[in-house]
């Protein structure tokens, strides 16, 4: 995967934590941390959206869209 340098601001805080989790070895380096933690908050983001948009959905409208198509499949399926 190809990699850009960003350069970012961090208070001292933050940083020292990130240290300490950098000497503990639980990252390799700082860069490889910061990129875990961007990259897990953008996949909670993306999924809170998902979310968000099923929630909108009318349920009762989504079931008789799919019944006739799961009822045609199932006449279909072999007999176990």
């Amino acid at each position: 995967m190809e990699t850009a340098k960003v350069a970012i601001s961090l208070n001292r805080r933050t940083l020292e934590r990130l240290d300490r989790l950098v000497k503990r070895q639980v990252f390799p380096n700082r860069s490889k941390a910061i990129q875990e933690a961007i990259e897990d908050k953008l996949r909670r983001l993306e999924h809170t959206r998902l979310a968000e948009e099923c929630a909108k959905l009318d349920a009762a409208a989504e079931q008789s869209m799919a019944e006739p198509v799961l009822t045609e499949d199932l006449d279909r399926w072999p007999e176990y």
